[in-house]
């Protein structure tokens, strides 16, 4: 089975803003997450989703595939389920077909 794992990473954080590439115990938190996906031996593929160009760029450094998401799908309210589907969409034209999805 192939496995895509999608971060969404949305730069239009209010409380903290970019809250994503913020240093946390001297990394950028997003570095965490993408260490993690990348040290399992199960995920296939790790995408970022974001609609940041500083986030793609720190997601890019870490070896990770960036996936552009569309404002439609970026606002404050956007549901989970449409960003994992858009990744994923965009995974398959890349020509990653995956069999399962984890956040």
């Amino acid at each position: 089975m192939k496995v895509l794992a999608v971060i969404p990473a949305r730069g239009g954080s209010k409380g903290i803003p970019l809250k994503n590439i913020v240093p946390l115990a001297g990394k950028p938190l997003l570095s965490w997450t993408i260490e993690a996906a990348l040290a399992s031996e199960s995920i296939g593929l790790t995408v970022v989703s974001t609609d940041h160009p500083e986030i793609a760029d720190c997601a890019t450094k870490m070896g990770v595939t960036v996936i552009n998401r569309p404002k439609e799908i970026s606002q404050d309210h956007t549901p989970t389920a449409p960003v994992i589907f858009h990744a994923w969409e965009e995974a398959c034209l890349k020509g990653f077909v995956a069999d399962i999805v984890v956040t």
